[in-house]
């Protein structure tokens, strides 16, 4: 009855959403805190005084939400915690302006960066070439991968848990294949530097296609926004679900230039020619709009990160030093597993993954300061 593709299908596994219980969810790498109370107000007064627009299909090329988010990184260089705030003005770091200015253009959004990923996958990945990947990333790929038939090559990380860029380029002009991965990677926290990913275009072919998931780049990576100028098959995917405390709005976005997202959207039209709702688009305005609220969020998440793993080395817990809202963790007497039951038991959720390699460790959010209190205590008893 079913198809051959559908009996290969491997499925996403997301972190654990308990009904059973209320627990402090640590285990999903969503924000600590609520969007802003500008985000709420739009939501309110459109879904209150506009209730005909949900009776009606919204704009299918979510033009004002574009311009938002490319206004947005203008003004924050697209590095929220290292931005500078002065009351409600935002500008971005020395380090992180961009020479040019971003147009709505070079912007594409979606449900969530996971339905951009697959279109990417779709627009830019042949099943005839083997797709670079490194061991560890985030585990969509592989998903993706096998859903449109395209095999993958691996490569093993350094054991300082880095990518070995050198290997992955190897491979991929071997292939004949673009790349794609995350920076900072997920589940290591690593990230690459803006320098040593230029570093990897100019040895790159230029007719491939070059995909940078910077998910987590708010909290402390460096973004390639401003290397779109130089290369052109470099595409860059985001997500509000992070930094912009926005994980139950499902959306998802791309920084790329124009014949790129061009290529994308052709794809989003001949699934679903209006794919994000009208709630969703006035959310996502409201957010871009209100810049200043989601650099401070950003701030405290990277500050409470870095008291975290100085709580690690005091307490002789082992971790990979993160730049995003997570760390990765094993206690060196004690399985990942175990770790994982232990805290649970205090009401408390991290991730474990049974992958073969990461099987020791557990995955925690970074949240508030009173959700981390309550788990340095979870973790001072085991």
């Amino acid at each position: 009855m079913i198809s051959n593709r559908m009996k290969n299908l491997h499925p996403y596994v997301p972190g654990e959403q308990p009904k059973d219980r209320v627990y402090i969810k640590l285990n999903a790498n969503e924000n600590p805190y609520a969007p802003s109370t500008k985000v709420q107000d739009a939501v309110v007064d459109f879904v209150k005084n506009n209730p005909m627009k949900l009776a009606l299909y919204p704009d299918p090329d979510s033009l004002e939400l574009h311009a938002a988010i490319a206004e947005m990184l203008n003004k924050t260089g697209g590095v929220l915690c290292n931005a500078v705030v002065d009351g409600e003005d935002v500008k971005p770091s020395e380090k992180d302006k961009i020479p040019f200015t971003v147009t709505p253009e070079m912007v594409y959004s979606g449900n969530g960066s996971d339905e951009v990923l697959s279109f990417v996958f779709y627009a830019f990945f042949d099943s005839g070439k083997k797709l670079v990947l490194p061991e560890f990333t985030y585990s969509f790929y592989p998903v993706y991968a096998g859903f449109y038939n395209i095999e993958t090559d691996v490569v093993p990380m350094k054991k300082d848990w880095s990518l070995d860029t050198n290997e992955m380029l190897n491979r991929a002009s071997k292939n004949g294949s673009g790349l794609i991965f995350a920076n900072p990677n997920a589940p290591s926290g690593i990230g690459l530097s803006r320098a040593e990913i230029r570093e990897m275009l100019l040895k790159a072919d230029k007719d491939e296609i070059f995909v940078v998931d910077e998910a987590y780049c708010d909290f402390g990576g460096e973004s390639c926004i401003p290397l779109l100028e130089e290369f052109k098959n470099l595409l860059i995917v985001r997500t509000f679900s992070k930094s912009l405390c926005g994980a139950g709005m499902r959306l998802g976005y791309i920084v790329a230039n124009p014949e790129l997202i061009n290529y994308v959207t052709t794809v989003k039209n001949s699934l679903n020619h209006f794919p994000i709702d009208a709630v969703a688009q006035i959310a996502g305005v409201a957010a871009c709009k209100n810049p200043a609220y989601y650099c401070e969020c950003a701030k405290k998440v990277a500050e409470e990160r870095e008291t975290f793993q100085n709580f690690l080395s005091e307490k002789g817990w082992e971790y990979i030093p993160s730049r995003t809202n997570f760390v990765l963790v094993r206690n060196p007497k004690v399985s990942g597993e175990q770790v994982y039951q232990k805290i649970k038991k205090e009401g408390i959720l991290v991730r474990h993954f049974s992958t073969k390699g990461i099987e020791d460790y557990v995955r925690i959010t970074i949240g508030t300061k009173e959700q981390m209190d309550a788990l340095k205590k979870a973790m001072e008893a085991i």
